[in-house]
């Protein structure tokens, strides 16, 4: 009954933010270049075409800010994924995927389902889009943190950057997501699951790479991920008031 009473009142909210302020099409929208993979339905298309409205998208955050936090940083632990600074193309497949089940996800469902029309999922992934990345997220804490880093790097190195990217920067064109600043436990708990045949939307030619590797070296690649940052996207770093 409360999960059903949240829904409710969240499909109220989003219904209201929806007309309050209408945001027609507009021809800028995302650029998504042509790769068998990105044959995407047609909510996902008409969204990745429009032009998204920041404002409009930071009222809509709303709805996933008590889980994703103000900042769009997620949990440390993993549970939550960070979302400040993604791609705006990453964002709207995913929740695409989310809306029609092609990516299962039991705790998202009720808060993607309420976006109205393809424009909310333009609004709101331009708004995270234009976030910066904080610094502060959950890091490797194994007792040999530092030797799976390195690890991790050389593995890395030989397949993962070349869709991800030198410094974890992803790609907006090819909807290779950025994993600078990511939660290592979400990053570990990705892989696994795509290797595993636990995420059906996921991209076949990761499935492909991912799936020579065992326990341990997803380990070591999630922990060298986590460690990435990607200057100029970053947030400022705090510096300490001085004490009079």
């Amino acid at each position: 009954m409360t999960r059903l009473l949240l829904a409710l009142s969240l499909a109220l909210q989003a219904t209201a933010l929806a007309h309050a302020e209408p945001s027609p099409a507009r021809p800028a929208g995302i650029e998504i270049r042509e790769y068998p993979w990105q044959a995407l339905p047609g909510e996902a298309n008409e969204a990745l075409a429009r032009e998204g409205d920041r404002r409009r998208g930071e009222r809509l955050y709303a709805l996933c800010r008590g889980c994703h936090l103000a900042s769009a940083g997620g949990s440390p632990d993993g549970s939550i994924p960070q979302l400040a600074g993604q791609h705006g193309s990453v964002l709207i497949k995913q929740m695409a995927d989310i809306r029609t089940g092609a990516r299962h996800n039991a705790s998202m469902y009720p808060f993607a389902a309420v976006l109205a029309d393809p424009q909310d999922l333009a609004d709101l992934a331009a708004f995270l889009e234009g976030l910066c990345i904080p610094r502060q997220h959950g890091q490797s804490e194994a007792p040999d943190a530092a030797q799976k880093v390195a690890k991790g790097k050389s593995l890395y190195d030989q397949e993962c950057s070349v869709c991800h990217g030198a410094r974890g920067e992803g790609s907006r064109h090819r909807m290779y997501p950025v994993i600078a600043g990511q939660h290592h436990a979400y990053l570990l708990r990705q892989m696994t699951e795509i290797r595993d045949g636990k995420r059906p939307n996921a991209n076949p030619e990761m499935l492909r790479v991912i799936s020579r590797y065992d326990d341990e070296q997803l380990l070591a690649i999630a922990a060298y991920q986590a460690s990435l940052s990607m200057p100029g996207r970053m947030c400022k770093e705090r510096i300490p008031a001085r004490k009079r």
